[in-house]
């Protein structure tokens, strides 16, 4: 690349900046940019670094609460207290335009950039948990995609060493060409050992340290801040490249490092690369920074002082560090074969200034890149779609006449049925704190040295917030909480992605501005604040925008271990109960989509009243000791869920005879989505106090059948409705998505 005598219209058009952007840019600058300061300005102000179009709707959600120790938006992530000097910190990010381009690199590295977000903190990544959606697995590209970015986030996790263990794959033709490849990680630290991603103390030290800088990643934040066209797939050179051997050493040094007391902040070079991570330190230190990039470690001959800044190469951090131990820390490095190379100093005067062997190429004030784009109040407007939604009357769906073949047809659908091949891939077992094995709605990790732990789930239905995205934002929210109180866990916080379409356009961001409406009326009910997260936008194909599908990365704690449930049945002869209630919904079902080829409609509704009672009966009967199994009602309906129940590793099946049901419309019963529901088992003697504790926390209960037998026998009104072996039902549920592959 050359650089290019003048700054044109048609230069600054192309790095994405509005006229009044590149005014506001002169006036901050009192003169022309140069060429590398346009380029600095346009990725610090792109929609993917700098949240233009989603900060003032990003205000509505609660950010605040006794356990939360770093805020959303104070540093790379969030920081939960668990109790006993320890937290947790957890974030999740999106890498959805590169994995549409490179799957198996844009999968790659976005497990790679969310678990530098977690060690940068100063905490051991401990789990990856994934949410992914495709398009339609009839399509050989769509097969590719899946298989593709299986790889990439496989071999990236496996090769750090850090397990993924669980989260949610989805197919939809919403996603045709756009995927969605979101990624949550948490780690643990203690209290007192967390770092901040800030830069103070006039003189200390500015070190790059890991891999060198490359083209690749070149533009990226751009990248992700425009519509995928026809020609996306040409745009590889925005795709970085990952290297996860070089990505175990950069942690345990880092990790290491901290252990010195030589560092005062820590950065990963993610988004915009060098230029974020440094100027972005700057500005929350309140200082200036001043580097000189003819010292930054290059693999490429011949780049300007605009691709070094803006180059997205993968495994750099930027740190700042006590000038005196700067000797200790190479020693440190040197050992792992990595650079530790003090590009630049700590100032005071606010200015981010980029020097190349001395000459000025860049002087902007810091806090102008990092906390002064453009803000805009977008236009909203409801879709037309959505008052034709509400015309959906459920007679006009002809009701099957046999329930065995529908149940079969929606445990063998790719969204519904084990995800068995997936967590293969998964190196689980490289670590030995699992509780839970990958395949149940959450997972449950042992916090070594101690009986605590934590339950994570990751989950959102873009079905449910196309159809009613303020309702959709509820359940969201709400469905991931019930998950880790399934497991006996108490919900704490929740960490997010929200992938829309493009925020221009007025029915887009309607649909967003309600989807967060909802979510964050569902965290103030449910007590679990956003600790921060990440806004992909743009997801746009030729043929339009992806179903508004927010991702909820929740977190719950579990203070004994020795008091977590299970998600199947254990026991001849238990009471099978349902907690909540079941009501006449089929809108937003997978039974709609699957059987009938529908998506249509009102999504289910959440009454968030009920199900923070619904939650605290589940919670207090688990510790009390009284609950065999629990497990969530969710896509596929209750009688998805009660097959579920009866699924398990062990060799001895174990089946349920269902005999009392609510007087509704039958396929609604077995296949409605309804929420706020909570299939249990418990011991006959039980019943009665189980009973008493959901009386006393206003929670519906009702008691649907028995656990008994190897088949699922589902009766109403004496009838049989379905009557099927377990065996035969566990085989359709595990052979569905590798048959479609």
């Amino acid at each position: 690349m050359k650089e290019p005598e003048k700054i044109t219209w048609e230069l600054v058009k192309a790095h994405g900046l509005t006229e009044e952007e590149y005014e506001k840019i002169k006036d901050i600058l009192g003169r022309e940019p140069s060429f590398t300061e346009l380029g600095i300005f346009s990725a610090m102000w792109s929609e993917h670094c700098s949240y233009k179009s989603s900060k003032p709707v990003l205000r509505l959600f609660p950010t605040s609460g006794k356990n939360i120790l770093v805020k959303a938006g104070e540093e790379n992530a969030g920081v939960v207290d668990i109790g006993d000097g320890l937290a947790i910190v957890m974030k999740a990010e999106s890498h959805n335009h590169p994995s549409a381009v490179e799957p198996f690199q844009g999968a790659a590295t976005g497990v790679g950039g969310v678990l530098r977000d977690i060690f940068t903190m100063g905490a051991r990544p401990i789990a990856l948990l994934s949410f992914l959606r495709f398009g339609r697995l009839d399509s050989e590209h769509n097969r590719y995609l899946f298989t593709e970015v299986m790889r990439g986030s496989t071999t990236y996790g496996n090769s750090v060493g850090i397990p993924t263990v669980g989260g949610e794959v989805y197919f939809d033709e919403t996603y045709e060409g756009n995927p969605l490849v979101n990624v949550m990680c948490v780690g643990v630290v203690n209290k007192d050992e967390l770092i901040r991603a800030k830069a103070s103390g006039v003189g200390n030290l500015v070190l790059y340290m890991g891999a060198d800088t490359g083209r690749d990643g070149l533009g990226g934040a751009s990248f992700a801040s425009r519509d995928l066209t026809d020609d996306s797939d040409q745009e590889t050179s925005a795709v970085a490249v990952g290297d996860p051997l070089r990505e175990k050493l950069l942690l345990e040094a880092c990790l290491k490092l901290l252990r010195t007391g030589a560092v005062v902040g820590m950065q990963d070079m993610g988004a915009a690369g060098l230029t974020s991570s440094s100027s972005e330190m700057a500005s929350r230190g309140g200082c200036g920074v001043e580097i000189d990039i003819s010292l930054v470690p290059r693999r490429e001959e011949g780049m300007i002082p605009y691709e070094v800044m803006l180059s997205e190469s993968q495994e750099r951090m930027l740190l700042v560090v006590k000038k005196e131990k700067k000797k200790l820390i190479r020693k440190i490095f040197d050992k792992r074969d990595l650079h530790a190379v003090s590009i630049g100093r700590v100032t005071s005067d606010g200015f981010f200034r980029v020097l190349d062997k001395g000459r000025i190429v860049a002087e902007i004030p810091a806090k102008s890149l990092a906390e002064e784009a453009p803000v805009y109040i977008r236009e909203e407007k409801e879709p037309p779609y959505f008052k034709k939604i509400k015309d959906f009357s459920i007679s006009a769906v002809p009701e099957p006449k046999d329930y065995n073949d529908i149940l079969k047809r929606l445990l063998a659908s790719p969204s519904i049925s084990s995800k068995q091949w997936v967590y293969e891939q998964y190196g689980r077992m490289v670590r030995t704190d699992i509780i839970l094995q990958p395949g149940a709605n959450y997972a449950l990790i042992q916090i070594k040295g101690t009986k605590k732990a934590i339950a994570l789930t990751t989950g959102g239905n873009g079905s449910y917030c196309y159809l009613n995205p303020y309702e959709g934002g509820k359940i969201a929210v709400a469905e991931a909480a019930r998950n880790v109180v399934c497991a006996g866990a108490r919900p704490l916080a929740i960490t997010n992605c929200l992938n829309f379409g493009n925020p221009t356009k007025p029915t887009v961001f309607w649909q967003f501005k309600k989807c967060v409406e909802g979510m964050a009326e569902a965290c103030r009910i449910l007590k679990t604040p956003v600790t921060g997260g990440n806004v992909s936008f743009y997801n746009e194909n030729p043929t339009g925008a992806i179903d508004p599908t927010p991702m909820v990365g929740m977190l719950g704690l579990l203070e004994d271990i020795d008091l977590r449930c299970r998600p199947n049945f254990k026991e001849e002869g238990d009471i099978i109960v349902l907690l909540g209630e079941c009501s006449q919904e089929l809108g937003g079902s997978e039974y709609l989509r699957v059987v009938h080829g529908f998506k249509g409609g009102n999504s289910p509704q959440v009454n968030l009243e009920k199900e923070k009672a619904v939650h605290k009966a589940c919670l207090e009967a688990i510790r009390a000791g009284l609950v065999s199994s629990a497990h969530d009602c969710s896509e596929g309906g209750l009688a998805v869920a009660l097959a579920e129940c009866c699924f398990s590793e062990s060799k001895s099946k174990i089946g349920a005879v269902i005999e009392h049901l609510s007087p509704f419309r039958t396929d609604a019963l077995l296949f409605g989505e309804t929420q706020s529901r909570i299939i249990i088992s418990c011991h006959p003697k039980d019943f009665a106090q189980l009973k008493n504790i959901a009386q006393k926390n206003k929670a519906p209960l009702s008691k649907l059948g028995e656990v008994r037998g190897a088949r699922l026998i589902i009766k109403k009104d004496k009838a049989p409705l379905v009557d099927m072996p377990i065996d035969e039902l566990e085989k359709r549920w595990k052979e569905g998505l590798t048959d479609s592959i």
